[in-house]
């Protein structure tokens, strides 16, 4: 609901306060990139998954924030979605794609390459109009390259693999495959909510483990990312409407 000719003086600069402050929360996501950044630099990788972790935090919650407060429209002049890709194309793509390089996971003569590869793809997908479809799914692989490198960092592969797989998945964004969006996809969505949270749980105990991550922890974590995929794929080819 928008801003109404005689709505209360009272309930509209609720809702603008109430507006300026999510818009304030999610723009806190460039903050914690930019820290990451700061820790990639300092070869910090554990402190760069730390502040990653936060910046997806604040992306987990901010829109759930600005639905539950109706701030929508409260800021005509303001776009809220836009500043949102703004910092997702930040945290997701250019913190991951500059951990690529610095952290030696390409082999080096390809190293520029691979991150040039991550930032003009997702650049591509983050100005799509279908990225985010009307009934709540990503259009392509949804530059999850923050996921992408834990696993590159935990599994230790060779440099030339590694770049398989970032090319791979570079395709993948432009293969209109559509991927659930965890927090508004409605299929399936307590179910993906609670394997999403085991998922985190089993993240941050790799990370305190690392490098010695127990084989449980490893498995229980790529099961997590395993059904999502799945459940990615099912709904793509019609599952859901079957359902």
């Amino acid at each position: 609901m928008s801003l109404i000719e005689g709505e209360p003086i009272a309930i509209r600069n609720s809702r603008k306060a109430a507006a300026w402050g999510v818009h304030l929360f999610t723009a806190s996501g460039v903050a914690w990139g930019f820290l990451a950044l700061l820790a990639i630099q300092k070869h910090d990788w554990l402190l760069t998954f730390f502040w990653m972790a936060v910046a997806v935090a604040v992306d987990s919650l901010d829109g759930t924030l600005a639905r539950r407060l109706r701030v929508q429209g409260a800021l005509p002049g303001f776009d809220g979605a836009l500043l949102d890709n703004v910092v997702d194309y930040l945290t997701y793509v250019v913190v991951p794609a500059f951990f690529l390089y610095e952290a030696g996971l390409l082999p080096p003569h390809f190293a520029t390459l691979g991150a040039v590869l991550i930032l003009m793809a997702s650049a591509y997908q983050f100005c799509q109009a279908e990225a985010k479809t009307e009934d709540h799914f990503f259009t392509g692989f949804p530059s999850y390259w923050n996921v992408v490198v834990l696993y590159l960092f935990l599994w230790r592969l060779s440099p030339q693999l590694n770049l398989a797989i970032i090319v791979t998945l570079v395709i993948l964004v432009f293969v209109p495959v559509r991927y659930v969006y965890p927090s508004r996809t409605e299929a399936y969505q307590w179910i993906t909510l609670a394997v999403l949270s085991l998922w985190g749980a089993l993240t941050i105990a790799a990370l305190v483990q690392y490098p010695q991550v127990s084989n449980w922890v490893m498995a229980g974590s790529v099961l997590c990312i395993s059904y999502y995929v799945a459940l990615s794929l099912y709904l793509s080819l019609g599952g859901g409407r079957r359902r």
